[in-house]
C-alpha cells in the first residue's frame, strides 16, 4: 500500500526543516494569495516600486545586522520573487525588539527608498512577526481527512501536545 503524496506546502515545510531550503518552492508561493489580499507586496513589487511609495512586504529573515554601535538595523529579507533589504532606525528597535529578533516570517511597513545608483531599501516603521503563518503551512496534514482505518475504537483523554519543531529554524544574524 502507497502512503499518499504529501502536500506541496508540507513537502516544503519539510525541506525547510531538514535543509533549510527547497527546490520545490519558497513558503511565502503558499502564502502569496492571503498576503496580497492584506496588501502586502512581494519583494519584486518593492524593487519595483517608486521611491517614497508607502508600502509592505513580507519574507523570511535571511540576516539581521547591526554593525557595531551603528544607527540602524539591517534585515534581509526573502521571498518567492527576491529579496527586499530593511533599514530600521536604532531609535525605533525597542520597540520592535522582539519582533525583530525573534521573527522567522517578518511584515515590514514602511517607505521605499531608491538612490541614484538603484539600490533599493524599505525605511521601516512598523514590524510584525508573521512567523504564525509558516506553523500554519506545517499544520497542513492535520487538516487533512483521515482514513476510516486512522479512527481508534478506543479513544484516550487529550494529552497535551508534544514540542514540535520549528517550521523554519531562526536565524543566526
Amino acid at each position: 500500500m502507497a502512503l499518499p503524496p504529501m502536500p506541496a506546502a508540507e513537502a516544503v515545510i519539510a525541506d525547510y526543516q531538514a535543509l533549510r531550503l527547497s527546490l520545490s518552492a519558497h513558503p511565502l508561493a503558499f502564502l502569496r494569495d492571503r498576503l496580497r489580499g492584506e496588501g502586502v507586496a512581494s519583494c519584486a513589487d518593492i524593487a519595483a516600486a517608486r521611491s517614497g511609495a508607502r508600502m509592505q512586504v513580507a519574507g523570511l529573515v535571511l540576516v539581521r545586522q547591526r554593525p557595531g554601535k551603528g544607527n540602524a538595523i539591517f534585515v534581509t529579507l526573502e521571498d518567492e520573487t527576491g529579496i527586499t533589504n530593511v533599514i530600521l532606525w536604532a531609535s525605533r528597535f525597542e520597540r520592535y525588539r522582539r519582533a525583530v529578533m525573534a521573527a522567522r516570517l517578518m511584515q515590514v511597513a514602511g517607505e521605499v527608498q531608491k538612490s541614484r545608483e538603484g539600490v533599493v531599501h524599505l525605511l521601516a516603521a512598523r514590524i510584525i512577526d508573521r512567523s504564525d503563518l509558516i506553523d500554519a503551512l506545517s499544520d497542513a496534514e492535520a487538516r487533512m481527512p483521515r482514513a476510516h482505518a486512522d479512527e481508534v475504537d478506543h479513544p484516550q483523554p487529550p494529552r497535551s501536545a508534544p514540542p514540535r519543531a520549528r517550521a523554519i529554524p531562526a536565524t543566526h544574524g
